[in-house]
């Protein structure tokens, strides 16, 4: 296991203890491997999650956001008896449960389920009064700086 050391963090900043505590908690602990799952980025803040989860329906499938936590559950319903038996039962239909930790402010837009994937979009919506700001010196706005264009000769 990969310890991480903090220490020159916490010198230079202010508020990353909850970082260095997610590092930890990540590093401790080994993710089950079903059901797969791909993370992309589909613009700056915008991202999918996208899950193989052949074999289950809409109203098997429960994704549910507490606080910066996503989780996804999977239980299928009681099987049916089937007319035949298995020679062969390769398609997995087990339960599951996926948790992503989610960054400050970014939001689950909608879930769906198509051609066995589930597709979670997610957006990063970071309040106005946490953009960054110009903040002026004496009450005094600085003066927005004008290039001239000249012809070179």
């Amino acid at each position: 296991m990969t310890m991480f050391d903090l220490t020159p963090l916490y010198r230079s900043t202010v508020g990353y203890d909850r970082l260095a505590r997610m590092l930890n908690e990540a590093s401790s602990f080994e993710a089950p491997s079903y059901p797969p799952y791909n993370i992309e980025r589909i613009a700056d803040d915008e991202y999918r999650i996208t899950m193989a989860v052949a074999g289950f329906a809409p109203e098997d499938i429960t994704v549910e956001v507490k606080g910066n936590a996503l989780s996804v559950t999977g239980k299928k319903a009681e099987k049916t008896e089937s007319k035949g038996e298995y020679l062969h039962q390769g398609i997995a239909s087990r339960a599951f449960e996926r948790r992503f930790q989610l960054a400050d402010h970014v939001q689950v837009n909608g879930a769906g389920l198509e051609n066995g994937l589930l597709h979670i979009t997610l957006k990063r919506e970071v309040p106005e009064a946490l953009k960054p700001r110009t903040i002026p010196v004496n009450g005094v706005e600085a003066a927005p700086k004008v290039i001239e264009a000249r012809k070179a000769a």
